[in-house]
């Protein structure tokens, strides 16, 4: 086995570190931002955009970013996951249909969207069972027809 000539192949290390790029056709360079040109430059606008451009730092893209100044949802209220609970006197299992607590009946809301949506599919089975027997059927669908069945 020959040795490559010097000054190629092998690991080259990144001058800096870069973010991932994506996948095939959203696949960008990582290590640098493209220099850009004015769409209607004047006479020698063009020459000290590019400059600027060429001489501006790349923004760092470790540490926390700056909230947006405009507006935005206020996350103020949000509990992190590593944080303490909020509620210590209720049960984790409240508003789940087993364990101690107030279960899903304690919303009060109503079984009728539930009910008209298991009468649809109960009407739709017998047409669902037929595309569900033929070939081209895939088995998410067809376990999906099975578990309808199971419904009605």
């Amino acid at each position: 086995m020959t040795q490559p000539p010097t000054g190629r192949g092998g690991y080259r290390a990144p001058a800096k570190p870069a973010p991932v790029s994506g996948p095939g056709k959203l696949s960008r360079r990582t290590d640098g931002q493209p220099i850009r040109d004015l769409p209607n430059a004047d006479y020698g606008e063009q020459a000290t955009f590019r400059n600027d451009q060429a001489s501006a730092s790349m923004a760092s893209t470790s540490g926390p970013r700056p909230a947006p100044a405009s507006g935005g949802p206020d996350l103020s209220g949000l509990v992190g996951l590593g944080e303490g609970t909020q509620r210590p006197n209720e049960p984790v299992t409240a508003g789940a249909a087993s364990g101690p607590g107030p279960g899903p009946d304690s919303l009060g809301l109503s079984n009728s969207a539930n009910d008209a949506s298991i009468q649809y599919l109960s009407n739709a089975l017998p047409s669902l069972e037929i595309m569900a027997g033929m070939p081209m059927a895939t088995q998410e669908f067809r376990q999906y027809v099975r578990r309808v069945r199971a419904m009605v």
